[in-house]
């Protein structure tokens, strides 16, 4: 009787064992999440928004938040639209200063981009970046802006750049790194002999290196661009004050296609006022434009310090009496003060 009752116990252990699951296979619950990867913080100037990609698949942290209401200097620029059927430019085009008023094709000037001919721009900061914008007086005929698109810093205020910050094609769209870049000159050979003053045709190779390519770079986050959606024929740009090194330095805008290489500075070191020719009809041995064409940029402003109104390639200041005709005074409210120039009609 007691095996009997032993063997009914075993055979009772043995079921009940075979009806547990093994710990190998116990499959997970269905209802459990995957494990995520950690959420980045971001960190901008206005302290919102999330990490943002670009094209090139590079994840940013650091994003340039809202442009400060105050700007920090502006200049205007001539416009070529109302005499651009006269196949010619209303002025501001002088060569030999490094001053272009370009937005035509070459020889024949009867095709017109208004998507390079710039209209005003201007600059702003924070405690961390420095924004620029360019404005130009339209878009193209796909209703784009096309070209390129740089701003030029001179950071010792000795009229050669050092820095370029530059983009192509930039399309309608929040802050992004994609088709930006920045150049820096690292033997300071920007303006040939002469700085801005045409000198030489031997030339140099400008900007010579490339700090940062669409997000590639030491810092992926230290220059972007952008088309605001309320500021249709205005490009913003935000480089990281970091960059300068200083609180006291000149810029200026460009805008056009081909011509607009970094490696080409000072344009009027690699060709000559013949092989460049005039928008002006006034120049007549020069006219029309010939190898610089489809180009337009607006002379420096000094951001952060108050010019003699020496410094090379520094916009004319407008006096106590006002601006020589047909030129008008224009002054806008700055961090700094008034900021008055004299702008060409």
């Amino acid at each position: 009787m007691f095996k009997i009752r032993l063997m009914i116990s075993v055979l009772v252990l043995a079921a009940l064992a075979c009806g547990l699951p093994s710990p190998a296979s116990t499959p997970a619950p269905a209802t459990e999440p995957p494990i995520e990867a950690p959420t980045l913080v971001t960190v901008v100037s206005d302290s919102t928004a999330a990490p943002v990609s670009t094209e090139s698949g590079i994840q940013h942290v650091d994003v340039p938040g809202s442009v400060p209401e105050l700007r920090s200097s502006f200049a205007g620029d001539q416009e070529s639209f109302v005499t651009s059927p006269e196949k010619r430019a209303p002025g501001g085009d002088r060569f030999t200063f490094g001053r272009y008023e370009r937005p035509f094709n070459a020889e024949a000037m009867d095709v017109y981009f208004p998507q390079i001919d710039i209209t005003e721009t201007s600059s702003y900061r924070d405690d961390k970046w420095m924004y620029f914008t360019i404005t130009l007086r339209g878009r193209d005929a796909n209703h784009a802006l096309s070209g390129k698109y740089a701003i030029e810093i001179d950071a010792d205020i000795d009229g050669r750049g050092d820095w370029m910050l530059i983009v192509s094609q930039p399309a309608l769209a929040d802050w992004t790194t994609d088709g930006v870049q920045v150049w820096f000159d690292s033997n300071n050979d920007v303006g040939g002999s002469l700085s801005v003053t045409a000198d030489d045709q031997a030339g140099g190779n400008g900007y010579d290196t490339n700090l940062f390519d669409r997000g590639v770079g030491d810092d992926p986050d230290l220059a972007w661009a952008r088309i605001p959606a309320d500021q249709l024929f205005t490009i913003q740009f935000a480089v990281k004050f970091s960059l300068v090194g200083t609180t006291a330095f000149m810029a200026g805008a460009w805008a056009g296609n081909e011509l607009l290489d970094p490696a080409m500075f000072d344009l009027n070191d690699h060709f000559t006022q013949e092989q460049a020719g005039s928008s002006l009809v006034e120049f007549e041995v020069y006219y029309p434009i010939k190898a610089v064409a489809e180009i337009d940029n607006v002379c420096r402003t000094a951001i952060g310090f108050q010019p003699s109104g020496g410094e090379p390639g520094l916009c004319p200041i407008a006096s106590n009496d006002g601006c020589t005709p047909p030129a008008q005074k224009v002054c806008v409210d700055t961090i700094y003060g008034p900021n008055c120039s004299c702008v060409q009609p």
